[in-house]
């Protein structure tokens, strides 16, 4: 009998021993199999062709220098119609006046082949000899201005259109006031236009 009871505690010692080998081994399994079945995911972007790739290039480009033009055409409209103004029977310079030509020989400067007139006008008031004397003194007290700042003379001319030309044509101190201004015109033989026209 011991005979049995030995081979008894020898046959539940191997089954144990068995059934531990056993499960480990599928434990061991059922994580292989976990990490098999999870492939890494990466995103990939479609690869771009040569030729896509420099039509956006080219359309950026464009879109830039439409941009730019854009950009240099606000300028140009602001430096032409922006007039600089004066008082009564006087050709000092404002500090408004000082700020509207602080931004035209910003202008100058950026823009080195343009070429201007600075036309100097009056109101109705004065006789014609004394308006074209004053016009000729505020067109040249903008032009000195300019000439301060660094632009260069050549690039300068002035006239005087003493009361012709107003630009209000009422008899009273809204319409003169209007009228008494030194205004700047790019002149046709600047680069600006000679570029507009090609």
């Amino acid at each position: 009998m011991r005979k049995y009871v030995r081979l008894s505690v020898a046959l539940v010692m191997i089954l144990s021993a068995m059934l531990l080998t056993t499960s480990c081994a599928k434990k061991e399994m059922q994580t292989e199999q976990v990490s098999t079945t999870q492939p890494e995911i990466q995103e990939v972007a479609p690869e771009k062709s040569s030729g896509e790739v420099e039509e956006a290039a080219r359309l950026l480009e464009e879109d830039r220098l439409l941009k730019e033009a854009a950009a240099l055409e606000a300028a140009r409209k602001a430096f032409v119609s922006e007039n600089v103004r004066f008082a009564y029977n006087s050709y000092d310079l404002s500090n408004q006046a000082q700020r509207i030509l602080n931004n035209k020989a910003d202008y100058l400067r950026m823009n080195s082949g343009v070429k201007v007139t600075v036309e100097g006008y009056c109101d109705e008031r004065g006789t014609e000899a004394y308006n074209i004397a004053l016009g000729k003194q505020r067109a040249e007290s903008v032009k000195k201005f300019l000439v301060d700042q660094g632009i260069s003379t050549d690039r300068l001319v002035t006239v005087s259109y003493g009361e012709k030309k107003p630009i209000a044509l009422g008899h009273d101190e809204a319409s003169w006031a209007k009228n008494r201004r030194a205004q700047t015109v790019v002149n046709l033989n600047s680069d600006y236009h000679k570029s507009a026209k090609n």
